[in-house]
């Protein structure tokens, strides 16, 4: 005799399956990373004053895997609802969207273990968003804001795709300077896009939100401040890629412009330290790649606040821009452009309160080398050996 399950039973029980899959499995990982000598230790960028393992990740993408597995034994045996139906205008492998998860997972951790070049690294994110667009997980036309129809983007949708996926995937990951922050703040997005995502009535996404939700919040329990542990690449980057799955999943093949700006508002945090890193490294004309202790978290750190406040600043900005997306759905044109408008003159002020876009990266000649060297001021010591050493090189110079 078949009967109805109620969706909430599925969802509750995915979410409380990744919650524990990753709170069982963090201090797990944290085994796994001492013995394989994957430690952040100490310098003058990071704000870890003791040495700290960073194969967080297992844990992360550990939870997503049991949830999952659970899911597909709910579906075959206790007749829950069949959530791995996209909308009926996509067409999406869930099969080959796993291998993509597992190429971006293998790619972090093994950045974690081996600490990856850049052009490798970004070469496993480049293939994990190219696996999820061949398996039909891409942007389709847009809804015409300016008049009736939609704007077709023909065969740009698949490039466009891979690049929205590889630009949410680091996102997250230059995100992640302080304990608990990339952890929370995921979770706090994979929530708001859960929310949505029901009200759309797209169950896929929902169900891979409300996990990423639970293995995020698993793995906060160890990463909250004083963190025990680091989420590392291997979480980071998972993390961003099923964020930006999950946006992508709760799209129809046909999307407003609503539906593609509120991924966007969601995640504007991450977005615009981003952002802001790119145009102060350009004005300092070094690489975009060039770490710096310029990030939002770092600038409130440097305005007083203690790591535990910094995060829950952080927090309570995304929660104002989540709150802000699900309103954006439930309101007419205009009152949208509103909000839009007046949650970005907000986030502006903030970040230029913080001074976001002002260069932090020094130049200084060094007169033992004849090399013109780059300087950060977390190096404080160093920096004002390096200012007095080329004061005297002028100085004898103009003798």
């Amino acid at each position: 005799m078949s009967y109805h399950v109620p969706d909430w039973i599925p969802f509750s029980c995915l979410f409380l399956a990744s919650l524990a899959a990753s709170l069982l499995m963090t201090p797990v990982a944290r085994k796994i990373a001492v013995a394989l000598g994957a430690i952040d230790k100490p310098t003058g960028r990071r704000v870890n004053k003791v040495p700290i393992p960073r194969m967080g990740g297992i844990a992360i993408f550990s939870g997503i895997a049991a949830a999952f597995a659970l899911q597909y034994i709910g579906t075959m045996s206790w007749g829950w609802p069949v959530v791995l139906v996209p909308s009926p205008k996509l067409n999406v492998n869930y099969w080959m969207l796993v291998e993509a998860f597992c190429v971006i997972f293998a790619t972090g951790l093994l950045d974690d273990k081996f600490s990856l070049k850049p052009k490798i690294k970004f070469a496993g994110q480049l293939l994990a968003a190219i696996i999820a667009v061949a398996g039909g997980l891409v942007i389709g036309d847009i809804s015409n804001p300016f008049g009736p129809g939609f704007v077709s983007l023909g065969w740009l949708a698949y490039p466009i795709t891979v690049i929205y996926l590889v630009a949410y995937v680091n996102i997250i990951n230059l995100i992640d300077g302080l304990d608990g922050l990339a952890a929370g703040i995921s979770g706090i997005a994979s929530f708001t896009m859960f929310v949505l995502s029901v009200m759309a009535g797209r169950l896929d996404a929902a169900a891979l939100c409300i996990v990423v939700t639970g293995s995020s919040l698993g793995f906060l329990r160890y990463n909250f401040h004083p963190a025990s542990i680091f989420m590392g690449d291997s979480g980071s980057l998972t993390l961003g890629f099923a964020l930006g799955c999950a946006s992508l999943l709760s799209v129809t093949r046909f999307a407003g412009l609503t539906t593609i700006i509120v991924p966007i508002v969601i995640a504007a945090v991450p977005i615009l330290d981003t952002f802001s890193a790119i145009v102060r490294r350009t004005r300092a004309h070094v690489s975009i790649g060039q770490p710096d202790r310029g990030h939002i978290h770092h600038r409130l750190l440097d305005e007083g606040f203690d790591q535990r406040q910094a995060v829950l600043v952080m927090y309570g900005w995304t929660l104002l821009l989540c709150f802000g997306s699900v309103v954006m759905t439930q309101v007419g044109t205009w009152p949208r452009v509103v909000i839009f408008a007046a949650l970005a003159v907000v986030s502006f002020l903030f970040a230029k309160h913080l001074h976001l876009f002002e260069p932090v990266l020094l130049h200084h000649y060094n007169p033992r080398t004849g090399e013109d060297e780059l300087i950060t001021p977390a190096d404080e010591d160093f920096e004002a050996e390096a200012v007095k050493r080329s004061e005297q090189h002028w100085r004898e110079r103009d003798k």
